[in-house]
């Protein structure tokens, strides 16, 4: 009678794995690896920003290892013991997956000059071994639990099914607990060391180790955990969407600026919030003086806090004014009360959430001014430039209002001429704020206003070398781009050029 073991290795390794064991083990591994990947977004991003580069890199490393790991492992599994292989793939990937962080975080400040191909470098020096490792131990156990051909259908089905539960306890479990609650650094450390512990008892278990190798990966379990915590976080706060960082601002006694992942977002006088040091700052607040009277109270949303120095602004500049701020990082929230003199009240209200969803429930009609400070250089919310969030402006406006948005781009301007398109479509005046150029706006930081109303004179502004084009300026400009909409915003690749 022909043997049913696949070749009878099974049976000379010491047999198949309990099933409950089996399926912990895939569910495990695979499960870690989705932590892993979605945490190295957040390692990555204090030092190249949050883009849709850095995502895909992070996504397309974890596929690559998976599918090595998944490759090597299986032909390790049929030229090996594996279930010597499966302890020592436990171990070892969480060993690797622990020195992610030292990685990234002594890589990471070359990083900022290097562009997106050091970035992916970096990601697949840091993310690719563990993946690699911890996926190959899916095919070794499968080879452990084969041992009849007319069951091989139930026995891969049944563990690629448990792989797959892992991956996704590993992303919801992440996204929703380990980063808005657990330090990156050490949520690396947990997955690590679980992971460690876990190969080394499968080890005593099996008798697949001896006691001083299952010795060995414990001691270096506890060097490589030292060296992750001892590394440190980069920012004050790692909030569910931000590597934040607050830090005295030299060239103004009493001023600070917030730093988000690796750029300079808000700058705060402590003592003058009439004072705005960035220029895109002073060219919006140049647009607010000129919407009404000196003075006279306005009605205002902002889409986006950061430093709250617009609101600040606002309220300092026309006293008995209302602010409501639509934020989606309650962290960010809490770090600017602590550390840049944030003070809530009826007059300068939070709105938690992101601005798309929040900002469906001001009702019509109810703003004199909508600001639009969401924009990063490396960070785009497409889904706050398209024509249906423009929409929601016009409706939360009320006549002759004013909408001021921020932008940042680089030539060509694929993001400033699209978005404006967007804008003279919707609304009856559109001008921009920006630098002279050789041959128009400069790049950088670019301030579109909007009106369905023709703006008044008193909206222009000269400050820090800037010029306010009109909207025929503006038109030609805006020359054959296409409308931001849902359903087609390529807002990354706009801005990348």
């Amino acid at each position: 009678m022909a043997d049913p073991s696949p070749s009878g290795a099974d049976d000379r390794h010491g047999g198949a794995l309990a099933p409950v064991l089996a399926a912990g083990l895939v569910f495990l591994s695979s499960g870690a690896v989705l932590v892993l990947e979605i945490l190295g977004v957040r390692l990555l991003a204090p030092y190249v920003g949050l883009t849709l580069e850095t995502t895909t890199s992070i996504i397309g490393t974890a596929l690559a290892g998976i599918a090595l790991g998944s490759a090597l492992g299986g032909r390790l599994a049929d030229r090996t013991d594996p279930r010597r292989l499966l302890a020592g793939l436990l171990a070892g990937g969480g060993l690797l997956a622990l020195l992610c962080v030292p990685i990234v975080r002594t890589l990471g400040p070359a990083l900022r000059d290097g562009g997106d191909a050091t970035a992916l470098g970096v990601a697949v020096l840091a993310l690719l071994p563990p993946a690699a490792v911890l996926s190959a131990v899916t095919p070794t156990v499968t080879r452990l639990q084969l041992r009849d051909l007319s069951a091989s259908g139930t026995v891969v089905g049944r563990l690629s099914a448990w792989a797959t539960a892992g991956a996704l306890a590993g992303t919801f479990g992440t996204g929703f607990v380990l980063v808005p609650l657990v330090p990156v650094g050490a949520s690396v450390v947990a997955v690590g060391v679980l992971l460690v512990v876990v190969g080394v008892v499968l080890s005593v278990r099996l008798g697949t180790a001896s006691a001083d190798r299952a010795a060995g990966f414990v001691a270096a379990a506890v060097a490589f955990s030292v060296l992750t915590l001892g590394s440190g976080a980069p920012c004050d706060v790692e909030s569910t969407y931000h590597c934040a960082l607050v830090v005295d601002a030299p060239a103004r006694e009493g001023s600070r600026v917030l730093v988000l992942d690796d750029l300079n977002h808000s700058f705060v006088d402590l003592g003058d919030p009439r004072h705005l040091e960035f220029d895109y700052a002073r060219w919006i607040g140049d647009a607010i003086d000129g919407l009404a009277p000196p003075r006279e109270p306005l009605q205002a949303v902002f889409a986006g806090g950061g430093g709250f120095t617009l609101p600040r602004y606002v309220a300092a500049t026309r006293p008995g004014s209302t602010a409501r701020v639509l934020e989606v990082d309650g962290d960010l929230v809490e770090l600017a009360r602590d550390r840049l003199g944030l003070r809530t009240s009826p007059e300068l209200r939070v709105t938690l959430g992101d601005a798309r969803v929040t900002l469906r429930g001001l009702p019509a009609g109810s703003a004199d001014l909508v600001v639009g400070d969401a924009f990063s250089s490396r960070s785009v919310p497409w889904h706050l430039a398209t024509a249906e969030w423009v929409e929601q402006v016009r409706r939360v406006l009320r006549p002759g209002g004013l909408y001021a948005v921020n932008m940042i781009d680089q030539e060509p301007l694929g993001l400033l001429r699209a978005e404006a398109a967007t804008l003279l479509a919707a609304f009856a005046d559109v001008r921009l704020v920006a630098r002279a150029g050789p041959d128009g706006p400069a790049g950088g930081n670019l301030v579109l206003l909007a009106s369905d109303r023709r703006l008044a004179p008193g909206a222009r502004s000269t400050a820090r070398g800037a010029e306010t084009l009109d909207r025929a300026d503006v038109e030609r400009i805006a020359a054959g781009a296409e409308p931001l909409t849902d359903d087609y915003a390529p807002a990354d690749q706009l801005l990348s050029g």
